[in-house]
């Protein structure tokens, strides 16, 4: 069930109920638009109300982050035990697409990563079918282009995509595509380059006590250190003036339209 949180929509589930989600979709061959939203990915519908009912109109929106999933507690007594965060996710869906046969797309990231991904994969997965597999053209699509990947990811017998191109440009990507494409399509953030063993996760034990994005930025402090010190604290200060009911955090517009332009 959808709860607000600073205007963006996040759903109050599970691992086994979001898997539960897309299987279903995959086995009725239905569109399905699926994100896992830590702190950053939430602000950029805050901050881009346009993004943020693009967000509204994803079919699952699970709290990848702790802080996303102490928000949902605080604000809506979701009583959620556990985040349902996007690399974790993905290796439950392909787990349960390999054991019901279900083959798998996989977009996004680069060449050299998809194949370390899916030695990976088959190596734990014997079983499961990667229909094929696209990486990131890192740039926005040429017109008709949209139709022509659709094409192809439906020749290839894929039940699920999995795409890998960073939040905000693969949240983009799966509102952009799931009009043409009668499957689930998950983001899954950094899950490409994690399973491909590209990246460490932090210990579990930082992943536990919301402390991940501490672990990430002393990996990446370049990349990271205006994601997190600045869009953090941000955050924290916009839910304490939602829980205190001094800013109201109503849902942008939604956004039903495909965009003219997005990242392929």
């Amino acid at each position: 069930m959808k709860r607000n949180v600073l205007g963006v929509f996040v759903d109050a589930t599970s691992y086994a109920e979001a898997v539960d989600d897309v299987l279903a979709a995959a086995r009725e061959r239905r569109p399905f638009a699926v994100t896992a939203l830590a702190v950053h990915g939430v602000m950029t519908g805050v901050l881009d109300r346009e993004h943020g009912g693009r967000l509204n109109s994803f079919d699952l929106v699970t709290p990848d982050g702790q802080p996303v999933r102490w928000a949902l507690n605080m604000l809506h007594g979701a009583a959620l035990a556990d985040r349902v965060c996007g690399p974790t996710l993905t290796l439950h869906v392909v787990r349960a697409a390999a054991e019901e046969g279900l083959p798998v797309y996989l977009y996004g990231s680069t060449e050299q990563t998809l194949d370390r991904l899916m030695l990976n994969l088959q190596n734990t997965l014997p079983a499961l079918k990667i229909a094929g597999h696209e990486p990131s053209k890192f740039r926005v699509a040429r017109p008709g282009e949209d139709v022509e990947l659709a094409a192809r990811i439906a020749a290839s017998g894929a039940r699920i995509v999995l795409v890998g191109l960073g939040c905000p440009r693969q949240e983009v990507f799966v509102h952009a595509m799931r009009p043409l494409l009668p499957m689930p399509l998950l983001a899954v953030g950094a899950a490409f380059d994690y399973h491909a063993g590209i990246l460490r996760r932090p210990p579990e034990w930082m992943q536990k006590h919301g402390l991940e994005w501490l672990g990430r930025l002393a990996m990446e402090p370049g990349r990271l250190w205006r994601r997190y010190l600045i869009l953090n604290p941000h955050y924290l200060a916009l839910l304490a003036a939602q829980w205190t009911r001094l800013r109201p955090a109503g849902p942008p517009p939604p956004v039903t339209d495909r965009p003219a332009v997005f990242p392929v």
